[in-house]
């Protein structure tokens, strides 16, 4: 992939003691405490699946609910980003070009995907059958192609979802591309449509690829999960309102989660890099981006070269490779290599070449980089035992957030369920704990839902 982007060493040639050990370790350390740890990080993906279970469960086979991002990922504290969820129907499915149809149930509405004319990673959906049962959102969503075929409009579909009845209390906003923002108390939500996507021969082009990473387990389990087909076309396309994208959300949740420790910290700081030094107004790089760029990098060297020693090693390299997608304007798709994520990105020629400067600069500080990212620069000049003390209990309320949350969506009453009124009790202790604190330390602050609030951001 040197090629393209990412740049890994031949064989014999691993760099036999990386630079900067020390300071790598000290901030990996770090990022352990400001909630980047492995059992945080692990607490916070099984809640999210709990909760898609839940979820599901309640609509009865309709639908099922996928939490995506750095949620299911694992990377964000309770309100610190959106909550992004796609919800896949059940009656729906569509196959690749050539895959047999027989087998599927009558029940089911098959779609064939016809990618020929369409962006490598997009493709267009025919209708193959109707089902006996099919849901009015796809029906009202099919148009004609032009030769008495039926068609499923992208377009169309997403907006059959934003007249869905929302929960009580939730707040919708204007769609962005594919999905229906809202807004549900404190919560940002994020929900895309989707629909199943059977594509065994693009999957398997991926599984037989040479790689250090992941195991053939992890391997296995990727292509069991499939993939999904969303609601949006190519940029600019002149069928763009036709196009569905191929997406595989539920096998990069798993890869992303076998990651190791080193690895799933090089992504933090590559996208706090992203977000707080490059800060793209218009989406040219993003998370995907760098999510990516990471996958790339473990798929290409050993794993035993990732450790918190060399961390800031692999950021270098990272750095490197954000450059080059930068600087190239292309970056494939991990598992899609045909697609180019940097293919519609609005980067004009002065903003590339402020960012690639910029990219040079930090390539030449060395540990340095980490003054410019805020929050891990906050915890460097903050005082080890407060910090430690603040973070032990923003951790723990957290914790209690994530039971509350899956108390919820098992329909437990906040105001009767003894579990609840346990875990908000305790909630409270700390909120008033760390406003007592912060008076004692000279902050002037009276409301405790906003200690409450800002300790989950």
């Amino acid at each position: 992939m040197a090629d393209q982007g990412i740049r890994c060493d031949e064989p014999g040639e691993f760099p036999k003691q990386f630079q900067n050990e020390q300071a790598s370790a000290e901030t990996s350390t770090v990022m352990n405490v400001l909630g980047y740890g492995p059992h945080i990080r692990q607490a916070r993906i099984e809640a999210y699946k709990a909760s898609d279970r839940h979820v599901t469960a309640e609509v009865r086979g309709i639908a099922t609910w996928i939490t995506t991002g750095s949620k299911a990922e694992g990377l964000t504290s309770y309100l610190e980003s959106d909550l992004d969820q796609l919800f896949v129907i059940e009656s729906v499915i569509c196959l690749e070009d050539g895959v047999d149809s027989s087998s599927v149930p009558v029940e089911t509405t098959i779609f064939r995907s016809c990618s020929r004319i369409s962006y490598s990673g997009h493709c267009r959906l025919l209708l193959e059958r109707y089902g006996t049962r099919i849901h009015i959102s796809v029906y009202n969503a099919l148009c004609d192609d032009g030769f008495g075929r039926g068609l499923l409009s992208s377009d169309l579909y997403v907006n059959q979802w934003l007249n869905v009845k929302r929960a009580e209390g939730e707040v919708q906003h204007e769609r962005a591309g594919p999905s229906r923002p809202s807004t549900l108390g404190v919560l940002k939500l994020d929900s895309v449509p989707a629909l199943h996507f059977y594509c065994p021969s693009i999957i398997t082009r991926w599984a037989a690829r040479h790689r250090y990473w992941p195991s053939p387990d992890v391997v296995r389990e990727v292509v069991s999960l499939g993939a999904f087909v969303s609601p949006v076309g190519v940029k600019g396309s002149d069928y763009e309102h036709v196009e569905w994208r191929m997406c595989f959300n539920t096998g990069e949740n798993v890869l992303i989660n076998n990651l190791n420790d080193t690895q799933v910290k090089l992504y933090v700081l590559l996208k706090m890099v992203k977000k707080d030094v490059l800060q793209p107004q218009k989406k040219e790089v993003t998370s995907f981006t760098v999510k990516n760029i990471v996958l790339w990098i473990a798929e290409n060297n050993p794993h035993s070269l990732f450790h918190e020693r060399s961390l800031f090693h692999w950021l270098h390299e990272g750095l490197y490779a954000l450059r080059v997608a930068i600087d190239t304007k292309e970056l494939p798709y991990y598992l899609i290599p045909g697609r180019n994520l940097m293919a519609a990105c609005a980067l004009d020629h002065e903003q590339k070449r402020s960012w690639i400067a910029t990219i040079d600069e930090m390539m030449t500080e060395g540990p340095r980089i980490i003054l410019r990212l805020p929050k891990i620069r906050q915890a460097i000049i903050a005082h080890p035992e407060p910090l430690r003390w603040y973070s032990g209990r923003r951790i723990e309320m957290e914790m209690l957030q994530l039971i509350c949350m899956n108390r919820l969506a098992l329909r437990m009453d906040k105001d009767t369920d003894v579990i609840m009124q346990a875990l908000r009790r305790r909630q409270w202790e700390i909120v008033r704990e760390v406003r007592m604190r912060m008076i004692i330390e000279g902050c002037r602050v009276n409301d405790l839902q906003n200690v409450w609030r800002s300790m989950f951001m």
